[in-house]
């Protein structure tokens, strides 16, 4: 392992499981970042990640699939800043990173909190899809490979999206929808089932489509 100097690019990547963290992850690879471990945090019961509703077994799968490890952290949003921190610290400790890349990609708020907790655990932040173009953004993920379905969405878009591939025809018909093509503004997330980054497809099962505080969610198996 690489010593702790200039020279050091470890990287913890913030994986949620879907296309923006996974082409976040891609795109720093290219330019020489080394990247060590994944970090992902679930609701309390520590069954199902956050905002995405993917079980930890599916996750673990997709990491298995990248040759990386996953950190997997159980937590409430009242304290999801401080484990969050917590875990960055450990992660640092444990692999020796000094940087750690999120796939956010225009929302000023989100930037800021992720430099602040990276910063109280004496990382920096990279955030590679940064004020780049949605549409192109979305385009450009499907040329690189990336296979993804949508998981989770909010009423306007309703159940008929989940388990969707994200291709051309999908593109356009969010569009269509009124809907922000790249899902920023939390109108919907995803699940990346293969990319340049897995040495194999992850394969799964959408077993039933449930609304949780006016949200749809994939209750999702893998096969």
């Amino acid at each position: 392992m690489k010593k702790n100097n200039e020279a050091n690019k470890n990287t913890v990547c913030s994986w949620s499981g879907g296309k923006d963290s996974c082409f976040a992850l891609m795109q720093v690879i290219k330019n020489n970042y080394t990247p060590s471990v994944l970090l992902n945090v679930l609701n309390e019961d520590g069954q199902i990640s956050r905002s995405h509703g993917i079980p930890a077994a599916i996750l673990q799968l997709q990491a298995k699939a990248a040759g990386l490890p996953i950190q997997l952290v159980a937590s409430s949003w009242a304290a999801y800043e401080t484990k969050f921190t917590a875990t960055l610290q450990q992660l640092k400790n444990d692999y020796s990173l000094t940087y750690a890349v999120f796939g956010d990609i225009d929302l000023q708020a989100h930037r800021d909190w992720e430099e602040k907790v990276c910063a109280n655990a004496g990382l920096s932040a990279i955030l590679p899809l940064w004020q780049q173009d949605r549409e192109q953004l979305v385009m450009q993920m499907l040329d690189a490979g990336i296979k993804t379905i949508i998981v989770s969405c909010n009423e306007l878009m309703g159940p008929d999206f989940l388990g969707r591939l994200i291709d051309e025809n999908c593109v356009t018909d969010l569009r269509s929808a009124g809907v922000d093509v790249c899902g920023e503004n939390g109108e919907f997330h995803t699940l990346v089932l293969d990319c340049p980054l897995f040495t194999n497809p992850v394969e799964v099962i959408v077993t039933d489509k449930i609304l949780h505080e006016k949200y749809w969610f994939t209750k999702l198996q893998a096969k």
